[in-house]
């Protein structure tokens, strides 16, 4: 449940950052950059719904086995623009994520998109990110300076407003729901293949849709633009 403050939050934070792109939406979209974390399974097992089957009336009933999500996962964090993905990070088992790690990795990804998006660092990187303790732990701030980054705000409790997670990571996760996978390899290998596929268009219309999103929450006055369970 978003409080009053959450809300007027929401409604600050979009509104500011919609004036901002409709005063040049073409500079806006070349210099985001946004970026999030999600765990990836072994196996995560279909849904009842998603396992329905069209069958006749009379059809015999197909035993179905209760299906449990794998203990076996890796921490994905993910970083893109409208033009696709420019750096993915694993984090390593027994591995954990802190604040020193991802310092490491801005920096990677400063790497990354000198390499993968010519001019964009030139024009300043408009970064996007979550709230979580380490991204805004005192030393990935100091890197964000460093690496010439703008941070976009972002308000709390707000997957909503997050393109990775209203845009990429469902889409991403329901391709690889069923799957069995016998090792990381396997499963980083799945991954990057899906990601691969996707044309322009479906990053361009994942940073699209979040202005629509920015739009429909200040409209909405800060309520969520998805119904969150």
């Amino acid at each position: 449940m978003l409080t009053d403050d959450m809300k007027l939050s929401r409604v600050t934070i979009s509104g500011a950052l919609l004036t901002r792109y409709n005063a040049n939406p073409d500079d806006i979209h070349f210099r985001i950059v946004t970026s999030d974390e999600t765990w990836v399974y072994h196996h995560d097992p279909e849904s009842k719904q998603e396992s329905m089957e069209w069958k006749h009336a009379t059809s015999p009933k197909t035993k179905k086995f209760k299906a449990t999500i794998s203990t076996k996962k890796g921490m994905m964090t993910i970083f893109w623009d409208s033009k696709g993905v420019i750096h993915i990070d694993y984090l390593p088992h027994g591995t954990t994520m802190n604040g020193e790690y991802y310092v490491k990795l801005l920096k990677q990804v400063r790497q990354s998109i000198k390499v993968k998006r010519r001019g964009k660092i030139r024009r300043g990187i408009l970064l996007h990110q979550d709230n979580a303790p380490v991204q805004t732990s005192r030393v990935a701030m100091t890197a964000v300076q460093e690496c010439g980054y703008e941070l976009l705000p972002h308000p709390p409790y707000s997957p909503d407003l997050a393109p990775s997670d209203f845009h990429l990571f469902p889409r991403l996760k329901k391709h690889l729901r069923d799957w069995r996978f016998e090792d990381d390899d396997e499963l980083t290998a799945a991954v990057e293949g899906w990601l691969g596929d996707q044309n322009v268009d479906f990053s361009r219309s994942g940073i699209s849709d979040w202005q629509t999103r920015r739009n429909k929450c200040v409209e909405l006055g800060g309520d969520y633009v998805d119904k969150i369970t």
